[in-house]
């Protein structure tokens, strides 16, 4: 998460606009009107995008670890039932060893290594179709904010092909993860050890099957809105209730403050452990263990 954070924070700085507005508020003459209009909406647009990139990122990783957890413990517990020799299963190939667990559940790291600029690429698109109508002047209250979140992060899962949305978080194949491994260790004294390319790729292959299903779809859903639901909440403390509102210039500032809160480190991260405690996501993860270990 942490590197999520710093990796959202650089590519989403928003202080140069920010420099710029309070620069031309203390001296008038030197922006134009139309400067003016141009930097608010160019930040109306990059907070929104930063706080749904982390949102939808936060939320997506916690999930993805939790997938690639439970198909690790399938591929282990067939590996125990051949060393007894008590497996009926045709799941055969070469054994994982600890470096080959560590390699794959490192795979999580391709979303903030890799896969972030792209993510928030699409995110920003989305957020420009969402925003284009919404005037700064216009007053916004919390169901309002609820609302265009949402939009942002439907129609985000919708733009391009269906689960492009994977592409952010999985690299295409084994072999170029692996590629990327060795070139984002370029300095490092330690040596790399590849585990074998077709059992990695076996096990991503896995994790993308789970991931694009339409049971996986539906806690993904149920979490988003949940954290959603909570962030909106905190925002709302700040705005009033849902017959008031502010400017939406005004809630800009609240809108991006809430977003570091996402990408805390996990252990403290409360938006984490809401998702963690979802009783859909919780049932989703036993069923998911338990047809895996009957397969």
């Amino acid at each position: 998460m942490h590197c999520l954070r710093n990796r959202i924070s650089e590519e989403l700085d928003l202080s140069y606009l920010t420099d710029k507005l309070m620069k031309g508020k203390g001296q008038p003459h030197i922006l134009t009107p139309n400067e003016k209009v141009e930097l608010w909406e160019r930040l109306k647009i990059l907070s929104f995008t930063r706080t749904a990139s982390s949102l939808w990122a936060m939320t997506m990783l916690c999930l993805f670890v939790r997938v690639q957890v439970n198909i690790l413990g399938r591929h282990l517990y067939f590996e125990t039932a051949r060393l007894f020799g008590s497996s009926q299963s045709s799941d055969q190939g070469k054994p994982l060893d600890r470096h080959g667990e560590e390699e794959f559940l490192s795979a999580a790291d391709y979303l903030c290594n890799c896969g972030i600029s792209a993510l928030i690429v699409k995110m920003q698109n989305a957020v420009t179709e969402v925003m284009k109508d919404k005037q700064l002047r216009s007053p916004f209250n919390v169901d309002q904010l609820h609302g265009t979140m949402l939009q942002i992060l439907n129609l985000f899962m919708k733009l391009e092909a269906p689960d492009s949305w994977l592409a952010c978080l999985i690299p295409d194949n084994a072999s170029q993860y692996q590629q990327l491994a060795v070139i984002s260790s370029n300095g490092s004294d330690d040596p790399l050890v590849f585990m074998d390319v077709l059992k990695l790729e076996q096990l991503m292959k896995e994790t993308r099957d789970v991931m694009s299903s339409s049971d996986f779809r539906d806690i993904m859903e149920i979490s988003l809105r949940r954290v959603l639901d909570h962030l909106v909440e905190d925002i709302g403390v700040h705005v009033g209730g849902p017959d008031t509102g502010v400017p939406l210039a005004k809630l800009l500032p609240r809108v991006v403050h809430v977003s570091p809160s996402l990408l805390e480190d996990p252990s403290t991260n409360k938006f984490v452990q809401m998702i963690r405690a979802l009783p859909e996501v919780e049932l989703f993860f036993k069923l998911l263990y338990a047809n895996t270990a009957q397969a």
